[in-house]
């Protein structure tokens, strides 16, 4: 380790930073963040220097540079095009054992000023020592994926009872272990959501219980997405990295799955076509009662759960019996599946609203064979996207019952399977030939069908060609 890492208070303290531009100016908003008692020190000023000097957030001397401005400052940031200058400072505030950093000159710093995420009260610094900065800029940028902008509400909650906490819990392990359950079971969660009064009503109950080791069950009903593991919320991978018990459907992708916390639990609950693991309700009592062993359950869906993904009959069950949940939307399949195929669903030109439905199979009483049943004319009205959950099974079907309702043989449409994967395929045809081709490619589930004049711009915006 090269250097120390510190935080170093510096509310009202005298800073100077000699230079008046651009890169100035960033040095002297990060001060500014920490509440600092800025000088700016310069021939002249840069516009955005100028409003803050003359909006009084800043401090001004108009000069060049003279070891004696430095007096009385607690750091120094030379922030100048001019080696020379950059150089005089520099040796100046260490002739006075004053902290200095030289922008871009790590030989001429007592400390360099590190990429930094902040979710005050929560700062994190990083730091190459000046070897790589650009390479400390993408960890930032990485971290920051990672770190919800919450996590400083929530230090603050855990400011407000930390006394109260130490006051109930006489070790420091007996603290340690309530804070860790604290910072990752259901009162965190209230704060990330934005329930802020109930978070502090739940650890407020919290600290008065007699058990301190009392386990909240919860459930997340979470979105996986199409497939593609980049198209995940923040939140849900977040959840997903902290729950005990994963309960998942067929439709979540291996790529998805691999992000689940290693040690969890795995449920396979998947659904395929006359082939269910669990049937809903029994699924729906599972989320229950793994929430009432005090788990933290994640239930991971492909796609959107309220998209055709039964999510508001679990989360009824949920309410009924009192487990406390929180949804997590995803991409859904016709949103991240058209777009990955380069088919947009609407356009001006092509088609102004977009439906969604369904294509299971059903066999009605009386009859012999499976059949599609769904609202045909609406499906056939012009000037629209019509896109298809399931109906892979059903398509030749389909494709003949558009037709017998209005639509034009030639209507251009598409099947996508395993869109936004390494696996995807896309056939492109129109009603009367699409089935055939689709048979002869043999294409599988899950398949998105994707009908109308849109899937024509296709040729034209196609950008991901995985097998190509």
């Amino acid at each position: 380790m090269e250097s120390l890492p510190i935080f170093m208070r510096i509310k009202s303290a005298r800073c100077v930073v000699v230079g008046g531009g651009e890169v100035a100016t960033r040095k002297v908003s990060m001060l500014l963040k920490a509440d600092a008692a800025v000088e700016v020190i310069a021939p002249e000023l840069c516009e955005p220097l100028k409003v803050q000097f003359l909006a009084g957030e800043i401090d001004y001397l108009q000069s060049t540079f003279e070891a004696a401005q430095l007096n009385g400052a607690v750091l120094v940031i030379a922030a100048t095009d001019d080696e020379g200058v950059n150089t005089a400072v520099s040796n100046a505030a260490k002739a006075q054992n004053i902290p200095v950093n030289v922008v871009d000159s790590p030989a001429l710093c007592t400390f360099t000023m590190p990429s930094i995420v902040d979710r005050s009260p929560v700062v994190i610094a990083i730091s190459s020592n000046g070897a790589a900065p650009v390479l400390a800029r993408l960890i930032r940028a990485k971290l920051e994926t990672m770190i919800p902008a919450s996590y400083g509400r929530l230090a603050y909650l855990a400011r407000e009872f930390r006394d109260a906490v130490k006051a109930k819990f006489s070790d420091t392990q007996s603290r340690r272990i309530f804070w860790e359950k604290t910072f990752q079971g259901p009162i965190a969660e209230l704060m990330f959501s934005g329930q802020e009064g109930a978070a502090k009503i739940a650890l407020a109950d919290a600290i008065k219980a007699d058990d301190s080791h009392a386990q909240h069950g919860e459930v997340y009903l979470v979105g996986g997405g199409p497939g593609d593991p980049d198209l995940l919320t923040f939140r849900a991978l977040r959840l997903m990295q902290q729950c005990d018990v994963c309960v998942y459907d067929k439709l979540v992708s291996k790529e998805v799955m691999e992000l689940v916390r290693r040690d969890a639990e795995l449920i396979n609950v998947g659904k395929a076509r006359d082939k269910h693991t669990l049937p809903q309700e029994e699924i729906n009592l599972l989320l229950v009662n793994l929430a009432k062993e005090g788990k933290r359950v994640l239930r991971l869906k492909g796609g959107d759960p309220f998209i055709f993904g039964r999510g508001g009959e679990e989360i009824e069950t949920l309410m009924e019996n009192g487990v406390p949940f929180q949804v997590v939307p995803g991409i859904t399949a016709a949103n991240g599946v058209s777009s990955y195929a380069g088919i947009p669903l609407t356009h001006r030109d092509y088609a102004q609203s977009c439906i969604f439905t369904t294509g299971h199979l059903k066999l009605k009483e009386g009859q012999q064979e499976h059949t599609v049943e769904l609202d045909w004319p609406a499906l056939t009205r012009p000037n629209q996207t019509v896109v298809i959950y399931m109906g892979l099974v059903g398509l030749a079907q389909i494709c003949v019952q558009l037709i017998a309702h209005g639509l034009d043989a030639g209507t251009p449409a598409a099947v996508v399977q395993q869109g936004t994967t390494s696996k995807q395929k896309v056939v492109v045809g129109d009603l009367s030939d699409l089935a055939i081709k689709v048979a002869t490619a043999e294409l599988k589930p899950p398949c998105l069908i994707i009908v109308g004049h849109v899937v024509k711009l296709r040729e034209k915006l196609a950008w991901f060609e995985p097998n190509l």
